[in-house]
């Protein structure tokens, strides 16, 4: 064994803090929302890279939409499950 193998990297567990959102923020700015192993690492952030990636996805996504679905969107969900029923891959048809 190495000497790395014998440093334990203690990693955050827990709720987020406004200030790692801010530095995940950046990371995903700088190096996209890829490699999240990488990120982790190199962001300094003390996660593992499913948490920055989760993090990332279900909260700080610019994209992401939250709130009630609109009357529409309840309807397209009811007429593709009416088309599709529970499958996933729907969208590769």
């Amino acid at each position: 064994m190495g000497q790395e193998d014998n440093k334990m990297i203690m990693m955050r567990k827990g709720p987020w803090t406004e200030q790692e959102d801010i530095q995940l923020v950046s990371f995903v700015n700088m190096c996209g929302d890829r490699r999240w192993d990488f990120i982790a690492k190199v962001s300094g952030l003390k996660r593992s890279g499913k948490s920055c990636r989760l993090r990332w996805v279900n909260y700080l996504h610019p994209g992401l939409k939250r709130g009630k679905m609109t009357p529409q969107e309840g309807c397209r969900i009811l007429e593709l499950h009416t088309k599709w029923g529970n499958r996933f891959d729907f969208f590769h048809y």
